[in-house]
């Protein structure tokens, strides 16, 4: 009888070590606060990720564009340090883990656009789901949130591919795009069709791209497009960005790229830096 238990505790013993890996990495891939190495941040560059927030954590970030056109002539460009003598758009970016899945924040810029808003994770990717969904709400306000309001819908499917990177297909609805008078234009709201991805090309560091056509509705502009490389450092995440536009918000994103007097696409250098706080 005791060689009978003890057979039997052995067993189960063992059991338990074979197990609790298993059990322990299928927690981590549920925990919103383990590190994703497909999706290490909340935005690609201009466009929201997937990623969630643990409840009660929080993120920060900063983006920088300069203003100073990169495909002027070279030696102004040059002169100007490419850009950085310049002046700059600058945004400020704070996003917080209201409950479960769900994240609120405010993004401002130094044009003063107030962007507010909200995130919901509807389906996480796993062996029966092929995406991750989440669900988007914002709101802009010019002037310091006191004028021209843009509210938008959209949403972000994500898929990852293990830890080597991740594509995103963005639809996003926005309302009063157009900057012009209403009774100037015949559409005031475009709809965007956000495409990017990042990936992974060492251990901390990434490429990312965007691409946001506007494929209804109002058109103006160019069709924004940005690429980085990006680095991560624990929290933090710094991105080296070239771009057409300085929109970060997805109204601004809807406005267009910019464009110069000969009708091709200005592009810029900026960066982005951000940091989580869980």
């Amino acid at each position: 009888m005791t060689r009978l238990l003890t057979g039997w505790t052995t067993v189960i013993g063992l059991s338990v070590v074979l197990l609790a890996p298993t059990t322990a990495r299928a927690q981590d891939a549920d925990d919103p606060a383990a590190l994703k190495l497909a999706e290490p941040d909340f935005t690609l560059i201009g466009l929201p990720t997937s990623l969630r927030l643990p409840k009660y954590g929080s993120a920060f970030r900063v983006t920088h564009r300069f203003t100073r056109p990169l495909n002027d002539d070279f030696g102004e460009v040059l002169a100007d340090f490419f850009g950085i003598d310049s002046g700059a758009q600058i945004g400020l970016e704070y996003r917080f883990g209201i409950m479960k899945n769900t994240q609120i924040g405010i993004h401002r810029t130094s044009n003063r656009t107030i962007e507010f808003f909200g995130q919901y994770s509807v389906a996480r990717q796993s062996s029966s789901m092929w995406f991750d969904i989440s669900a988007l709400a914002t709101i802009d306000g010019t002037n310091n949130f006191k004028d021209s309001y843009s509210p938008t819908l959209g949403l972000i499917v994500t898929r990852e591919f293990g830890d080597n990177g991740a594509v995103y297909v963005e639809p996003i609805w926005v309302n009063n795009s157009n900057v012009e008078p209403k009774e100037l234009v015949d559409h005031n709201d475009s709809f965007l069709l956000g495409l990017g991805t990042r990936i992974r090309v060492r251990p901390t560091t990434y490429f990312v791209l965007e691409v946001v056509p506007r494929v209804a509705g109002d058109d103006q502009g160019k069709h924004p497009v940005s690429f980085a490389v990006e680095k991560r450092v624990g929290g933090h995440a710094f991105q080296l960005v070239f771009s057409n536009t300085f929109g970060l918000t997805a109204a601004q994103l809807s406005r267009g790229g910019i464009a110069s007097v000969d009708d091709k696409s200005n592009w810029y250098f900026g960066f982005n830096i951000s940091r989580k706080f869980f």
